[in-house]
């Protein structure tokens, strides 16, 4: 039998480790492999390791991944380390879809592929099966990544066909798809429509469900992730004309939308959620003009007082808030899906 004391010391020691040493130590022998790549495990290394200074920004490139270590206090970056890509055949096409814990819900473009994947460890599991399930479609679907109390994640898959919504939910734990009734209003389910990724905020994911991106009509649907029901918001005041983006996102638990309008002279508001209600923290005054090919892969830093406009890593306006302070990474594109996402070193597994 073995001895519960040093197993309970060598658990809380190694749970303080990084991930690259924890990998190191599950080669010392079976019982610490066996103890290392448990769920338990898992969770307690994350807890330990998931503080704002262990934040990455990690962004998709045409043949590999850059993480880099971002100072979120001057938006620099340290040296980047380059990650290729462990998908069978070569794959290198791959759009981000959702972010949690490590792990990265991606799309492999080539085959339409969802994937789990922890770049980290290059453990990665495939979700499509043969009843065509995990398969996605860009523009039509949409995607949402989180997890439930029980330790499980899960994998909300929204796709639409010939005006008609279909959902199905994947469960690491169980490894398999089941059926949803994701009970919306039937507009939604039309190609009009445009749904970004999910946005994880408490219990809840959310998405941005736009008609145009010029004019139109504009909500934000809500999925309750314990009880599985839809709820809709409406959208706070965009102006009625100019191209706009609007991009869900977590702060301090409170879900917040950036709003940017316009291309030529763009502006930013960031709007927080209250109750049933949207309220405006800031404005910023408007960019000037930027090339069409920057302005869709911008990214947002925002810190404490300060606000940094990017393009991939490189800075191109700061301006201040008066906010609460925030650390936050908000990856913007609609044109090539999400290129970046925040990004932790962890072993948590793709699959069980």
């Amino acid at each position: 039998m073995p001895d519960l004391t040093t197993e309970l010391i060598v658990f809380c020691i190694l749970s303080c480790l990084s991930a690259k040493d924890v990998a190191t130590c599950k080669s010392v022998c079976k019982q610490w492999h066996a103890l290392l790549s448990t769920p338990e495990f898992e969770m307690a290394h994350f807890s330990r390791l998931f503080l704002p200074d262990n934040q990455r920004t990690l962004l998709a490139r045409d043949s590999d991944c850059a993480i880099y270590i971002m100072d979120f206090e001057t938006a620099e970056c340290a040296l980047q380390t380059i990650i290729p890509y462990p998908f069978e055949h070569g794959v290198t096409n791959v759009a981000m879809l959702g972010h949690l814990d490590g792990l990265l819900c991606v799309c492999l473009r080539d085959t339409k592929e969802l994937v789990l994947w922890n770049p980290t460890t290059a453990a990665y599991k495939c979700l499509a099966n043969t009843d065509g399930q995990g398969l996605y479609e860009d523009i039509t679907d949409a995607v949402g990544f989180y997890s439930v109390p029980s330790n499980d994640y899960k994998v909300l898959h929204l796709k639409r066909q010939f005006g008609v919504l279909s959902a199905h939910i994947y469960s690491r734990h169980s490894g398999s798809w089941r059926n949803l009734h994701f009970q919306c209003d039937n507009e939604y389910a039309k190609c009009d429509y445009y749904w970004l990724p999910g946005t994880v905020c408490g219990n809840n994911l959310y998405f941005t469900v736009c008609e145009c991106w010029i004019v139109g009509r504009n909500v934000v649907i809500g999925f309750d992730t314990i009880t599985e029901q839809v709820i809709e918001i409406p959208f706070p005041s965009v102006p009625p004309s100019g191209i706009f983006q609007a991009i869900l996102s977590t702060v301090h638990n409170s879900l917040h939308m950036l709003l940017a309008t316009g291309m030529q002279d763009m502006t930013l508001q960031l709007w927080s959620l209250e109750g049933e209600h949207w309220v405006q923290k800031i404005s910023c005054p408007p960019i000037p003009p930027i090339p069409l090919s920057v302005w869709v892969n911008i990214t947002h830093y925002m810190t404490t007082g300060r606000w940094f406009v990017m393009s991939g890593a490189r800075k191109l306006y700061e301006f201040p808030d008066d906010i609460n302070p925030l650390t936050r990474f908000y990856p913007v594109s609609w044109f090539r899906g999400h290129m970046g996402a925040v990004f932790v070193h962890t072993i948590i597994s793709p699959a069980i």
